[in-house]
């Protein structure tokens, strides 16, 4: 069988830390199933800046574009936040790959396990209810691809939306739904907002072609409250750049921590960059105690979208629970009865569940 190539680029802080427990995990499952990964590693973030003067080196990029997924870490911290906007960490690393290889759907799930429930924010009544849900992110365009202006008494950022790039994030939100609770919300501020009245227009009008979809619409302020209120009420939510970047954050903290977060960057051909939600955590980088949950899940996405190996990707999920019940934490997710871990343990416990 033909190998798996993938781009592993672990990038600053905690992430390569994190990305050596995924790759454990992959391992794991390339012994079960017979299958080979072709691990390609490549600097990106400050790490590359240090080494390349970018934070995205040619090389990096021409090892993606031969690869067939790519597995990322996170990237910036401190060290860098005053370089000029042109060489910013993020910006030239994140946005650049996402620009490269029209990376137009961002997929965030938010899963309340059973385990996790005494450490979630959530009153006990909601709790119990649970959560699955996921959030489908328009990733190409809105204000972090439109005209920037910038000026010593003004500042504007343009919110921008074509017709195609609505149309794709709603198909993909519906066939989505279709193998899940079969509803979509769309999230917008089409009260005040003409991109917004232009993205729920379109959502709508691709929604006839899925008539077994029920179709419900929020503005984003009474979105962020109700899914403190009543999260048990979403299925897929469909939703623009700006607003998904922000809910989806919101979501993290309401499974218990935003180490639990994964998330997939796909474009129309399926190809994918898989990434932890958070950030770098550089406060906590090499120390040993970064949550790698959000990292292997995110390996686990990898093999869903990319690979088709929904066994496998089921495999991870699995083992991912059966540890948390086991009552083994690292330090974001601890609770009182609960045995303390660090990254390389829980990686290892992850790893051994899948046989």
């Amino acid at each position: 069988m033909k190998p798996y190539k993938i781009a592993v680029l672990p990038g600053d802080g905690i992430g390569p830390e994190v990305m050596e427990e995924a790759i454990k995990v992959l391992d794991r499952i390339s012994k079960k199933y017979k299958v080979k990964f072709d691990y390609n590693f490549a600097d990106v973030g400050g790490i590359a800046y240090d080494k390349h003067g970018t934070a995205l080196p040619a090389e990096t990029l021409k090892i993606c574009e031969s690869s067939d997924a790519i597995l990322f870490g996170s990237v910036g911290g401190p060290k860098w936040d005053n370089l000029p906007k042109d060489k910013a960490i993020e910006r030239v690393a994140l946005l650049n790959l996402r620009k490269h290889f029209d990376f137009f759907a961002n997929l965030r799930p938010a899963v309340l396990y059973k385990s996790l429930a005494k450490i979630s924010p959530l009153k006990e009544t909601i709790v119990k209810k649970g959560f699955d849900m996921l959030i489908v992110r328009e990733l190409s365009s809105d204000a972090y691809f439109g005209k920037k202006v910038s000026e010593e008494g003004f500042a504007s950022d343009e919110m921008v939306y074509r017709k195609h790039e609505v149309e794709r994030i709603a198909k993909f939100a519906f066939k989505a739904a279709e193998s899940r609770n079969k509803k979509v919300t769309c999230v917008d501020k089409s009260n005040v907002l003409a991109s917004s009245v232009f993205f729920r227009r379109i959502v709508t009008e691709v929604s006839k072609k899925f008539p077994k979809i029920k179709l419900g619409f929020m503005y984003v302020d009474n979105a962020a409250a109700q899914l403190i209120k009543r999260p048990y009420d979403f299925d897929v939510i469909v939703t623009t750049n700006l607003f998904g970047d922000i809910l989806s954050d919101e979501t993290a903290m309401l499974v218990g921590s935003i180490g639990m977060l994964a998330s997939a960057s796909i474009n129309e051909k399926g190809f994918g960059m898989y990434e932890p939600g958070g950030g770098t955590a550089p406060d906590i980088a090499g120390k040993g105690i970064a949550n790698p949950i959000a990292q292997i899940l995110s390996a686990a996405m990898m093999l869903k979208y990319s690979f088709k190996m929904d066994k496998a990707a089921n495999d991870i999920e699995r083992a991912v629970i059966s540890v948390l019940e086991g009552k083994k934490r690292t330090k974001d997710i601890m609770e009182e009865g609960a045995k303390e871990v660090g990254t390389k343990e829980m990686g290892n416990l992850i790893a051994k569940k899948i046989k």
